[in-house]
């Protein structure tokens, strides 16, 4: 089975699925520990791990490694976050071809115009393709990939230009219409009102997917009341976690002078053994070592 159909599958079988961010394979198979239904290959935390602006400075070739990484880590569905699609509608012919081949179970592209600017900036560019432009690469998108499984998922990102709803609905149709499998909508708005508005006056056939990260209180409860959002992708909170876990530590250990304190907190080496699956190469230089 295909991780298209996978994913498709636990849609259909939960209505709504959740999928965590993750950044590297570690924190891929942490999250397929956690219980969630998929892995989201950000763009945002990938660049923040290389310690670069989310502005299209991480190459495909680097997103796609610790993507297909990702994959064989969790064994989950993978939904690829690869931007505008590293150009133009030849671009995403070429992005497409590799993704799929690397395990993907959906890749999601965004109506942004190259180099894009990360969504949720203060004051941050925001241009926008010509609608019949995007148009065109979701075409490409969904005439290229070879599984009818592995889902393209056009990202509309008119809400966060501010070009309000009555945009939105009518790009998302244009791209329903182009051939996308579902329809992400993003918003930088503090609650969730902006984007339930939006889901409530969708009149198209295909899901919504949502990233409710600026707002929330926008609990799955309250997405599934909506019965049009397939997809909940919590889009950077692995990072977050990982920063916020980091700098404690690192604080801890330059107050107290040393390591004893802090290593009462954190996992044991051991655990990280575990994670790196150190039990199966004690089993297998047991069995195969002579």
């Amino acid at each position: 089975m295909s991780k298209g159909r996978q994913l498709k599958d636990r849609i259909a079988e939960r209505g709504l699925v959740q999928v965590m961010a993750g950044h590297s394979p570690l924190s891929a198979r942490l999250a397929a520990e956690a219980g969630f239904d998929g892995i989201w290959a950000s763009g945002f935390e990938l660049s923040a791990l290389h310690g670069l602006p989310d502005v299209s400075l991480v190459t495909m070739t680097q997103h796609l490694e610790t993507m297909r990484a990702m994959v064989e880590a969790s064994g989950l569905p993978v939904v690829a976050d690869i931007d505008t699609g590293f150009g133009n509608a030849i671009n995403v012919i070429h992005a497409i071809e590799q993704y799929e081949r690397a395990g993907a179970a959906a890749v999601v592209i965004e109506d942004k115009s190259f180099p894009k600017v990360t969504s949720l900036i203060a004051g941050g560019r925001q241009d926008l393709l010509r609608v019949e432009e995007f148009q065109g690469k979701i075409e490409a998108a969904c005439a290229t990939r070879r599984d009818p499984d592995f889902l393209v998922i056009a990202r509309c990102e008119a809400l966060i230009a501010g070009l309000g709803e009555a945009e939105a609905l009518a790009r998302s149709a244009a791209y329903e219409e182009a051939g996308a499998d579902m329809i992400l909508i993003h918003s930088k708005q503090k609650t969730p009102d902006e984007v339930e508005s939006y889901v409530r006056a969708w009149r198209g056939k295909v899901p919504i997917v949502v990233v409710p990260t600026a707002y929330p209180e926008f609990t799955v409860e309250r997405m599934k009341a909506l019965g049009k959002i397939a997809v909940a992708i919590w889009g950077n909170h692995a990072i977050r976690a990982a920063v916020t876990a980091m700098q404690r530590v690192f604080r801890q250990i330059l107050d107290e002078g040393g390591i004893r304190g802090a290593d009462r907190d954190i996992v044991s080496v051991e655990e990280i053994f575990r994670l790196q699956g150190m039990d199966r190469v004690k089993q297998d230089e047991k069995r195969f070592l002579r």
